[in-house]
């Protein structure tokens, strides 16, 4: 089982603010259409009670690329994510790079006590996010408990996801790791409209590999047995059809 990859580095991308280069700050487009405000934090308030956040909150148009946050910078602003897809990233302290999550339409960042941000934020994907400066979304919790109530969730249910990412990676194979980050791409992206039993990989073979331990040579080859027992099929390797999921399940230990 090969756990520690090759070093790579990974280049310097436009910081998010407003004017950057690769993200365009835009006022708030409203709450009434966001596709993904069942999923987000905001689905603890009431409809009735939607304009208070669009009051507080702007919005971040993010090119591919652009960097949202950095490791260590100051924690000025909190997102939701409500299009496209982001890595959450950090640097280890021999230089490896751990990609630690992918965030998707309802994902929301920067719920932490810290005074800094613990991950570097990336756009994979052209994205949008609604941003709300950090003492308006302090008001707003004090103003509605159940927002803060629905952070708690959300923060709770990403720490369950950690510990089962952290089994995976501490029990299984290369193809076994592969497997589970499938099923479980998958189905977040079912409860985001997508096509049941397929997977959109929009992440680079290297974004995966830094995320389930692996080089990048080895998730190739993962892939190339998943799909020569017939467990996936694919003719665009970012478009995977999850052929049998019962022998997915089994080997990802589900």
């Amino acid at each position: 089982m090969q756990t520690k990859p090759p070093l790579r580095s990974t280049p310097s991308a436009p910081v998010a603010r407003p004017g950057a280069t690769g993200a365009r700050r835009l006022p708030h487009s409203g709450c009434d259409g966001c596709l993904s405000r069942h999923l987000a934090v905001c689905a603890a308030l009431p409809a009735s009670e939607t304009h208070a956040l669009e009051e507080a909150a702007g919005e971040l148009a993010l090119a591919a690329g652009t960097t949202l946050a950095h490791e260590g910078g100051p924690r000025r602003d909190v997102y939701t994510v409500t299009r496209g897809m982001l890595r959450r990233v950090r640097l280890l302290a021999d230089g490896r790079r751990l990609v630690a999550g992918f965030l998707m339409p309802g994902d929301f960042i920067g719920f932490s006590g810290a005074a800094q941000y613990r991950h570097t934020i990336e756009a994979i994907t052209d994205s949008v996010v609604c941003v709300f400066p950090m003492p308006a979304m302090r008001r707003l919790c004090e103003r509605f408990p159940e927002l803060e109530s629905g952070m708690l969730a959300q923060a709770c249910d990403e720490l369950d996801a950690t510990r089962a990412s952290l089994m995976l990676l501490a029990r299984m194979g290369p193809a076994e790791r592969l497997a589970g980050f499938l099923l479980d791409l998958a189905e977040r992206q079912r409860l985001r409209g997508g096509v049941a039993q397929h997977v959109d990989l929009p992440m680079t073979r290297a974004d995966i590999a830094d995320h389930l331990g692996l080089t990048i040579e080895t998730v190739s080859r993962s892939f190339t047995r998943l799909r020569q027992d017939g467990a996936i099929a694919f003719t665009d390797p970012r478009a995977i059809d999850l052929v049998d999921l019962p022998a997915l399940r089994r080997a990802a230990g589900l």
